[in-house]
């Protein structure tokens, strides 16, 4: 009991060694709460140590003396901490002096090197200064001296030139020219303008020197080689006499020339102007091959610029086929003469197209400067754009320029003359549209006699319609710009929505003759446009254009909804899809009247067969033999003769839609006016099944091998109308069993079939058990029950 009176002394000893941090207002409520939990702490102690057994209280004296033991130990543990801590505060007080001490020592140090430094930089100033400009001095010296330099470089090049052409050192003269071009370029960023236009003006002078004595010497051998073929040979000309000489030099001088590339492409750089917009900038020609196109180029110009009579606006092709001519003739001398030189030079250079591209350029230059002045013609305009695409498929076929090059088209794709070849098109193609729909075989087949040639029976209209569609796409595939292409496309999907509302309005006109020849006609049409369309959505160029129109068609189809987008991205959908939608509702709509017409005049003639007497018929057995009801004959004749009239106006996929609607149409109309508006004996069901079996149905087995198949109600009803009594009462059973069961045990009983097992089993698939139900009370027999 020592240890708590022990500890409560300790807790007021500290509390008064320690006022301040004792509250007055709540001290009476923490020492009670510390007197409970002393107390607790002596019971806990009391109870784990001695427990109830008053044989234990002998510990007590032992558990006396371990406590005071412990208090001992503490007060001494308490007594060495107090005296302890007032030494280590001394001593760190003594260290933080000590440190302040040195700190200040290094800020006075500090301060003093500062100011002897501000001093020295101070003098120093005026020799910095004064040794700047002598820098800046010596700087401008060394670029005065370098500028210098080069200029005597470029005066030194120059001399050794001049040197070089009189002593007709010739590779000399030309290495030398290369190192001025190389000059020139290095000095491109250096911003030395005046330097730069000294060297050009050096460098074009001995180029052209250099340049003009080389092309005389080719264009004098050039002649002797009988160059340009300016009209096809008439017979082989003999090879001169110094042939050997000739091919030596002609060796020698295109080698030199095509040294001279690097200088001439340079000079072109700095002269290169282009006339005409229209024209797309092209890399130079190699020197030989422009040296060679000189005396065709001036051939050109003077027959096709300026007042001569050959330079007509009308008359494109003259100077188009005249280029196409000049290719064809001298090509071999391209290929035997030129090319051997060339590979043996290194020069990655295809002599036949890079004569094919030179004179291409006469003609797209003269081509980007008629056809602004076309503009307002458009006869002399579709002139020009037919002998241009002609001209390209001559060029890109015969003559096998490559597809990366550009060609003449590029010239119809500037802006103002694509819109106005784009307008003329839809204004060209609306007016043979309306003079075709105008003409008296426009609804006509030129195939109808035909019969194997002829499955679509499409008219002449449609027929020229998609022929004119197909004439347009021939004209824009060869076209190098997708957009141009997606243009095309556009107008040709405004073409057949216009030509389907035409359609529209004929169908209209005709609706009220909807068995008319000219109504079929309409019919074909649209189904052809939508065959063939649907045929060219497969087809690999429109697929192609498919993925274009997904990146860049918004800027010309208009705007694509996220859906369309995607289909057309995974190739679900077409680029007709919508028109292909628009025609087949025309088609289905038309096929609507057909079917109607046709069921209004058989549901007229067979009035008389729904009212005949079927009740009163007499048996199978009392007759020979069976014949077709007088009253069937007039509805069956207008149904023959529906159907070979429009097997022969419709083609063949339209008229089997035709007919199996029909056949649907009318399997509905006998089996609902006839079979269920009547009640039927014995021999009214087996006269049924005769005119339904033996007459209807092989009027479509013309068309079909199971023609009963498409008689589904009628064909099930003759079924049940003709069962015998027995298999009848017992189907009759099974359908009454299923309504109401008896009662009993149904569990000691034997399952009876399924109303639809059992008519499964007498062949009826499509009727219900209530449909078989009704057909049994209309058998005479049943009328009593």
């Amino acid at each position: 009991m020592a240890a708590p009176a022990l500890a409560n002394k300790n807790t007021f000893s500290d509390a008064a060694a320690n006022p301040k941090s004792t509250n007055v207002n709540d001290s009476d409520s923490k020492c009670t709460a510390e007197d409970v939990s002393y107390m607790d702490h002596v019971a806990e102690l009391v109870e784990r140590e001695i427990g109830g057994d008053l044989k234990s209280l002998r510990k007590v004296s032992g558990l006396l003396e371990t406590l005071t033991a412990e208090n001992k130990l503490l007060e001494e543990q308490v007594l060495t901490v107090s005296s302890s801590v007032p030494l280590r505060v001394s001593a760190a007080l003594s260290a933080a002096e000590g440190s302040r001490a040195t700190m200040e020592t290094l800020l006075h140090r500090e301060r003093v090197l500062s100011n002897t430094l501000q001093q020295h930089l101070q003098g120093s100033q005026s020799w910095a200064d004064s040794l700047g400009q002598i820098l800046g001095q010596l700087d401008t010296l060394e670029r005065h001296m370098k500028y210098l330099q080069c200029l005597a470089h470029i005066e030194d090049l120059s001399a050794s030139i001049q040197q070089f052409l009189m002593t007709n050192s010739v590779w000399e003269a030309i290495g030398a020219v290369g190192s001025m071009a190389n000059l020139d370029m290095g000095l491109k960023e250096s911003g030395c303008s005046h330097l730069q236009a000294f060297l050009r003006e050096t460098l074009l002078f001995w180029h052209k020197i250099l340049k003009d004595k080389l092309t005389s010497d080719f264009e004098e051998v050039l002649t002797q080689l009988h160059w340009p073929a300016v009209s096809p040979p008439t017979q082989t000309l003999s090879p001169p006499a110094n042939a050997q000489e000739l091919s030596s030099q002609l060796k020698l001088l295109v080698s030199q020339l095509l040294s001279l590339q690097t200088s001439d492409d340079l000079i072109s750089e700095m002269t290169d102007v282009r006339p005409f917009p229209g024209l797309l900038q092209a890399p130079p020609l190699s020197i030989p091959i422009q040296i060679m196109l000189l005396p065709l180029s001036k051939r050109f110009r003077y027959h096709f610029t300026g007042n001569r009579q050959t330079n007509s606006l009308s008359k494109p092709e003259w100077y188009l086929t005249q280029v196409l001519m000049w290719m064809g003739h001298n090509s071999s001398f391209m290929e035997e003469k030129i090319q051997p030189i060339l590979n043996r030079a290194g020069a990655n250079v295809d002599a036949k197209v890079e004569l094919c591209r030179g004179l291409l350029s006469l003609a797209q230059e003269k081509l980007a400067h008629d056809a602004p002045r076309l503009l307002y013609d458009d006869a002399l305009f579709c002139h020009l754009v037919d002998e241009v695409l002609q001209f390209e498929k001559e060029l890109r076929t015969t003559h096998a320029y490559p597809s990366s090059y550009p060609g003449a088209l590029h010239i119809l794709l500037e802006e103002a003359v694509f819109q106005k070849w784009l307008s003329v098109e839809r204004k060209m193609a609306l007016e043979k549209v309306d003079a075709m729909l105008s003409t008296e075989g426009a609804w006509s087949c030129q195939y109808r006699d035909i019969t194997d040639v002829d499955e679509l029976k499409a008219p002449d209209c449609a027929e020229t319609f998609m022929t004119l569609l197909l004439v347009i796409t021939e004209r824009y595939r060869s076209l190098p710009c997708p957009q141009a292409q997606l243009s095309f496309l556009a107008l040709q999907r405004e073409l057949v929505d216009d030509f389907r509302i035409r359609l529209t309005q004929v169908m209209k006109e005709e609706s009220r003759q909807p068995l008319g020849a000219r109504y079929c006609a309409v019919l074909n049409a649209a189904n052809y446009i939508s065959t063939v369309l649907s045929d060219w959505s497969d087809n690999v160029f429109f697929l192609q254009l498919q993925q274009t129109a997904v990146s860049v068609g918004e800027e010309v189809l208009g705007p694509l909804g996220a859906t369309e987008s995607g289909r057309l991205a995974s190739l679900e959908g077409s680029l007709f899809e919508e028109l292909l939608a628009l025609l087949e509702r025309l088609r289905g709509d038309m096929l609507g009247r057909l079917w109607e017409a046709v069921m209004r005049d058989v549901k007229e003639k067979a009035q008389l067969y729904c009212r005949d007497r079927w009740i009163s018929l007499p048996s199978q057995c009392d007759q020979a033999t069976m014949s077709l009801s007088s009253s069937a004959c007039p509805f069956l004749l207008c149904l023959r003769d529906h159907l070979l009239q429009l097997q022969q106006l419709l083609c063949l996929p339209l008229f089997q839609m035709f007919w199996q609607g029909l056949a649907e149409r009318l399997d509905l109309f006998l089996y609902q006016d006839v079979i269920l508006y009547n009640h039927f004996n014995e021999g009214g069901a087996a006269q049924l099944q005769f005119d339904m079996t033996r007459n209807l149905f092989p009027l479509f087995g013309h068309y079909c091998k199971r023609p009963e198949n498409f008689f589904k109600h009628v064909k099930e009803a003759c079924i049940i109308l003709n069962l015998k009594a027995g298999p009848a009462l017992l189907l009759c059973d099974v359908l009454k069993q299923q309504e109401g069961p008896e009662e009993g045990d149904a569990s000691l009983r034997p399952q009876p079939p399924t109303p639809e097992s059992a008519l499964n089993e007498m062949a009826v698939y499509r009727l219900a058990p209530s449909d078989a139900q009704i057909l049994l009370n209309l058998r005479s027999a049943w009328l009593s029950r």
